[in-house]
């Protein structure tokens, strides 16, 4: 088993960060995604060195203590980096201004993991659509650092009348990336509004021991790297204008939902091509 973990590469691919939502997942065990025999304490450890990255998706549902955050930071290699998704609490409450109490509890604990932050997803379900004043103040609130490092920030919402030029001005003024969400079920555009990009990545299909069909990963990887490039996709839809400006980019992909039982094979093959 030892050396199944030293011979998993451990670099990322330039300014391209590719992983999943998450890391316990049944179906994963058995030889899916985890090699057969794998204890579950150490399946961060393995994949966090088969992928470059991982959304935390358990952070929606329950606060973690600052050690947990502590012990995930020591068992990822250097270059790996964690996403995490905002507590259900603060994104379904009615007075957005007033959480940012709740924001720095959730800030200042999910820090710990230092260098292995990536940015941070907040996350408008159905139902939670803020309004364009209640959303600026809200996005005041944002952190723009916290234990001396910058903090990014990533938002996501599901109200297709949200989407407009205005929402853009917004992200843009506040360095807040829109959430490219790969859904046919939820609204996607992948205008760009920050130094970096999330893209979310649920349309697997069970079928497919890749998740994708080849042609469909090789897009990815296109897109993946016209990001970083500075560039914007034209084949992606857009509320605005495209906005190309060749300014490198931080990107980060990751395939969740969907038949997430192929979600590991999916980032892995898109890794691959990125190589």
């Amino acid at each position: 088993m030892e050396d199944l973990f030293a011979s998993i590469p451990s670099s990322a691919p330039g300014r391209i960060h590719v992983g999943i939502g998450g890391w316990t997942y049944a179906p994963w065990r058995g030889g899916m995604f985890y090699p057969p025999g794998l204890v579950q304490r150490r399946e961060l450890e393995y994949a966090s060195r088969q992928l470059t990255a991982i959304e935390i998706n358990g952070t929606y549902y329950g606060t973690q203590k600052p050690e947990t955050y502590a012990k995930w930071r020591d068992e990822t290699p250097p270059g790996f980096l964690f996403t995490a998704k905002a507590p259900k609490r603060i994104m379904a409450s009615r007075r957005l201004a007033g959480t940012g109490a709740q924001i720095d509890d959730f800030v200042g604990g999910i820090a710990t993991l230092g260098d292995r932050l990536g940015a941070l997803l907040w996350q408008f379900d159905r139902g939670q659509s803020p309004t364009a004043d209640d959303l600026a103040a809200f996005l005041e609130l944002l952190p723009a650092q916290a234990g001396g490092r910058r903090l990014r920030h990533a938002l996501e919402l599901r109200d297709p009348a949200a989407f407009d030029d205005d929402l853009l001005a917004l992200l843009r003024a506040r360095n807040v990336a829109l959430v490219f969400a790969g859904s046919d079920e939820h609204p996607s555009f992948a205008d760009l509004t920050a130094d970096f990009t999330y893209a979310r990545l649920m349309q697997a299909q069970a079928g497919l021991a890749q998740g994708y069909p080849d042609a469909d990963l090789d897009a990815w990887a296109r897109r993946a790297r016209a990001w970083a490039e500075g560039d914007d996709p034209a084949d992606l839809p857009h509320v605005a204008e495209l906005r190309p400006d060749r300014t490198p980019r931080e990107v980060f992909v990751f395939f969740i939902a969907s038949a997430k039982e192929r979600n590991p094979a999916a980032a892995q093959a898109l890794l691959q091509r990125l190589l």
